[in-house]
């Protein structure tokens, strides 16, 4: 269990940054709300058209394609952190996992999810 501890000491303290982050914005920030602040900004430009758009496939598939490869390294942390108690069956174990991940990368570039026409 004591492997373990460099992990939770490294989720405890993403947690406390982004709590004193977002608490010290909500006390320092300034707190007026004017016209021009409440407008969307779009590069320097005045908005048009209604805020809701259709958007195309392609960014939905980027999107599910990062989250699928995140969680990979999501699961590699761990295990490399207590990868010399697992031994040889841990190593097959995690080769076998990046094995179908790479397939499934190799099946998303056939079919042309990475391209963006």
């Amino acid at each position: 269990m004591s492997t373990y501890i460099p992990v939770l000491i490294t989720l405890v303290l993403g947690v406390v940054i982004v709590a004193v982050m977002s608490n010290l914005n909500r006390l320092l920030g300034p707190h007026r709300m004017t016209a021009i602040k409440g407008e969307a900004f779009e590069c320097g430009n005045v908005a048009t058209g209604p805020g809701w758009g259709r958007f195309s496939i392609k960014f939905y598939m980027v999107a599910i394609l990062f989250i699928v490869f995140d969680v990979e390294v999501v699961f590699l942390y761990p295990w490399a952190v207590i990868y010399r108690e697992l031994g040889l069956f841990g190593f097959v174990e995690m080769a076998l996992f990046v094995v179908v991940l790479a397939v499934g990368y190799a099946f998303a570039w056939r079919k042309g999810a990475f391209e963006w026409r």
